[in-house]
This record gives structure tokens, C-alpha cells and sequence, in this order.
């Protein structure tokens, strides 16, 4: 699930010029540490989605990438 969620904030920041990450961290923050803007969280959204079949913001907003996590584990 972790290297998934990696290639997917990589794909994103790929197409925006930005480097791809090695890691993230349970603590990274997706528009601060990560670089995303709202537009990139809409498409994260889909994305994961897409591969998990879950909608991470169904519930309220998702600032980190523990967030994340926890979404997908429920």
C-alpha cells in the first residue's frame, strides 16, 4: 500500500516538473512537505481511488500522509 501511495504522489509531481521522492513520511503534509495544491489532492483523490476503491475525503479533508493510511485501513 506505502509503495503504491509512493508512485501515485510521484505521478503527480512528475507531471507538475517537480522530482520524484524516494520515501514519504507518516508526517508529511501533501501541500507543504509534498508540494501538492488543491488541484493535485483532487486528482490523489481519483487516483487512489481508482486503485483502491475508496474515496479519502469522503469523511472531511486529508492533510498527511498518515491520513492517507489510516483511510485506506478502514
Amino acid at each position: 500500500m506505502k509503495e503504491k501511495i509512493l508512485g501515485i504522489i510521484n505521478e503527480i509531481r512528475t507531471v507538475k516538473g517537480l522530482e520524484q521522492l524516494g520515501e514519504i513520511h507518516e508526517e508529511d503534509n501533501l501541500r507543504d512537505d509534498l508540494g501538492l495544491t488543491s488541484f493535485d489532492l483532487a486528482e490523489l483523490t481519483v487516483k487512489i481511488e481508482d486503485a483502491f476503491d475508496i474515496d479519502i475525503f469522503e469523511d472531511g479533508l486529508v492533510n498527511t500522509v498518515s491520513e492517507i493510511y489510516a483511510k485506506l485501513k478502514k
